[in-house]
């Protein structure tokens, strides 16, 4: 069994105090012993549009800085090990900018307990939508998106397997990371209420499915305060909020902890992974061996 954990907030504008937040649950899941704490997409920030985006991106770098000399120091004074999977934005290169390009990049961080960061991740699907009755977003007018596939991590509580919140309505990118040998596939998210109230568990419960993985759904939570910063724009802000309903989900598709969602105060989630109950399952239903490659080609 390896403990993990998730870490539900509902980010603001303020990064400092988003920090805060952050330190607080990695005490409280040490406390727990958990192992791996999973944080949501855009845990460092939420912005009103895509300029003050690019205007706040310039402040997380000091916001990762100074979380893995936190991780350091709490890990060292409670005597006990915990890594970091974390969502945040990271500012152009200058080279994006030589070629004309300033939007941010949204990343999952993976920090170990040493605070080295092992693996950044950058989105490869971008959430362009115009949903019914619901929100209109380009999140491309804002964000670059990746173009890689993330490497498998070895961590305390199985493989990971990254990916993040629109990256979920993709199954051949989960289907090529257990194909890698995940058995762990997260999703940190910062889900629209809309679409989170229609396919939110119906997602997660279908890639748990499809890969025979444990899926692990860091959400944020509530109506973010994009005002926080205190930063003076006259320009329109978008109104955000987001579903919650943080959960992990096992192999066999139940779902084994889920957050309180009539609370908007951050909370921490934790559940055991039985690795030897996922194997079993691997083994009962070999999907992996019976795939027709012959058919569908080696795609995953």
């Amino acid at each position: 069994m390896a403990r993990i954990g998730i870490g539900q907030l509902c980010s603001s504008s303020n990064l400092v105090h988003n920090l805060e937040i952050v330190k607080h649950l990695i005490e409280k899941a040490l406390e727990n012993d958990v192992k791996v704490l999973f944080f949501p997409e855009a845990t460092d920030y939420l912005s009103r549009n895509a300029d003050h985006s690019k205007r706040l991106a310039k402040q997380t770098p000091n916001f990762v800085s100074e979380l893995q000399s936190s991780i350091r120091s709490i890990t060292k004074k409670v005597g006990k090990t915990i890594d970091v999977s974390i969502g945040v934005h990271l500012p152009p290169s200058n080279l994006d900018i030589s070629k004309g390009d300033s939007r941010v990049k949204n990343v999952l961080l993976y920090i170990n307990s040493n605070g080295e960061i092992v693996q950044k991740y950058q989105k490869l699907h971008l959430f362009d939508v115009d949903v019914p009755n619901g929100p209109i977003l380009k999140e491309s007018k804002s964000v670059q998106p990746g173009s890689a596939i993330p490497s498998i991590l070895e961590t305390p509580a199985g493989k990971l397997g990254s990916c993040i919140c629109y990256d979920i309505r993709f199954p051949e990118l989960s289907m090529k990371l257990r194909s890698e040998g995940a058995e762990i596939l997260c999703f940190p998210s910062a889900f629209t209420m809309k679409t989170g109230e229609a396919h939110w568990e119906l997602l997660g419960k279908a890639r748990a499915l499809d890969t025979q993985s444990f899926v692990v759904m860091p959400a944020q939570q509530g109506e973010h305060d994009v005002y926080a910063d205190g930063s003076d724009d006259s320009a329109p802000g978008v109104k955000r909020v987001s579903w919650g309903h943080s959960m992990i989900i096992d192999p066999w598709g139940t779902v084994i902890a889920a957050a309180d969602p009539s609370s908007n105060e951050p909370q921490l989630i934790t559940a055991d992974l039985d690795l030897e109950s996922q194997a079993k399952i691997r083994r009962d239903m070999p999907l992996w061996k019976q795939r027709r490659r012959d058919i569908f080609g080696d795609f995953i």
